[in-house]
């Protein structure tokens, strides 16, 4: 069967099944979010401690994700994800019947934070790296957009869905079909073959493959230059679970409908943008063309500031989403194909550290400012450092050296 370009990855049997399981998974760890920032919030009335637990939660992946990099390059990857799947599932199952008896406290949730982060440490490298064996070189642009549209579709769906089963059944069910969403998405794991790291020819320590991977994104000019454009846009950008809750209330005055049509719009945006940019196949999307994404992002913050319609806020979301899952998206394909294949588990980790790691910081920030100027400050001074970085980046792209092509996958450098 012939698929679109931005679908070509689906013509793989491997991909195909993989990603199934992987939708699944994926509305169902939106739901247990939701599920479980209610949970907190009855537990505790703190919003600080609310956004503890999103600390606890992120804060292994910007601890570990050079290490756990390692292990993608090491071992099997599919073996990885099956653990990290189970043990989450089994999180998401302990979590359930413990709101299921009414002895939930706040120290189990945070608990099960820590070691839910440690597992996300340990999977998303490997994760990463795992699409382009399933779909290969000329299939991995498409895999990576078509992974970013299910994960903003996920975004929509099990929030929605999550939302429902809270007002009509209980917290509970949030977390328990987490639980066998993990047991779905593990079968169709299950279901593709298990390919063994590439062989070494030399032996070396953990401390000397972290220390390879990290040395080889820093003397890579255009390595660095795409990781850096990532920091931009993870730190400005992509604090929606800040930015749209202040802003539907304390800006348009929306309640819970309200903000549920701005992040609506938002994943609207993303999904289009993921579909969009699976359409170049095994290209490589220009760092330029990446950089003027962010600026469009960084761009569209200030507008943000500006804005006190409603449908102007939803139009302009939609289009952060849109340019904002460009960069990421693009950023993820561009690494995949320039990576050797021994080093792309630990390249990958690098982009997992400063995409999901930086979050919790730029959520901080946006928080703070927001606390003491307001959301539309916030934005307003997000979208600035944005462009300013931007401009202080712009000297690697006018220096065509600075951007010189690594040599292709196949061995490490």
């Amino acid at each position: 069967m012939a698929f679109p370009a931005g679908l070509h990855a689906l013509g793989q049997r491997e991909y195909r099944v993989y990603y199934a399981g992987n939708l699944v998974s994926q509305v169902g760890t939106w739901m247990q979010t939701v599920t479980q920032s209610w949970l907190v919030l009855q537990l505790t009335n703190s919003p600080f401690r609310l956004g503890l637990i999103a600390t606890l939660q992120f804060g292994p992946i910007l601890l570990l994700s050079v290490f756990t990099g390692v292990l993608a390059d090491r071992f099997t990857k599919r073996h990885l994800l099956v653990t990290t799947q189970a043990v989450q599932g089994c999180l998401a199952l302990t979590l359930g019947l413990l709101v299921w008896s009414g002895r939930t406290a706040y120290w189990h949730v945070a608990t099960i934070a820590v070691f839910w982060g440690v597992m996300n440490a340990i999977d998303q490298p490997a994760r990463q790296s795992f699409v382009m064996e399933l779909a290969g070189r000329e299939g991995v642009a498409s895999a990576v957009a078509l992974n970013s549209a299910s994960f903003n579709a996920a975004r929509i769906v099990g929030p929605a869905i999550a939302g429902v089963l809270i007002a009509r059944v209980g917290l509970s069910p949030g977390f328990l079909l987490n639980a066998l969403a993990f047991a779905v998405a593990i079968t169709t794991l299950l279901r593709v073959p298990a390919r063994p790291p590439r062989p070494r020819t030399t032996p070396t320590t953990f401390v000397g493959d972290m220390a390879e991977g990290v040395a080889y994104a820093a003397r890579t000019g255009i390595v660095r230059f795409v990781l850096a454009l990532q920091v931009v846009v993870s730190f400005c950008v992509f604090n929606f679970t800040v930015y749209v809750p202040l802003l539907a209330r304390n800006v348009l005055g929306q309640g819970s409908e309200g903000f549920g049509l701005l992040m609506t719009s938002l994943g609207i945006g993303a999904v289009l943008a993921g579909l969009s940019l699976g359409a170049l196949g095994s290209r490589q999307p220009p760092p330029a063309g990446i950089a003027l994404a962010v600026g469009s992002a960084c761009g569209l913050l200030l507008g943000l500031a500006l804005v006190r319609q409603f449908w102007a806020a939803a139009l302009l979301l939609g289009l952060t989403g849109f340019a904002g899952t460009l960069v990421t998206a693009g950023c993820n394909t561009f690494l995949h194909l320039t990576a050797p294949d021994a080093l792309r588990g630990r390249v990958m980790s690098l982009y997992t550290l400063l995409s999901s790691g930086v979050f919790p910081i730029g959520a901080f920030f946006v928080g703070f400012v927001s606390e003491a100027r307001g959301v539309s400050t916030a934005f307003a001074v997000n979208g600035t450092l944005g462009l300013l970085a931007l401009a202080l980046l712009r000297p690697w792209i006018v220096r065509g050296a600075a951007l010189s092509q690594p040599p292709r996958s196949g061995a490490a450098s």
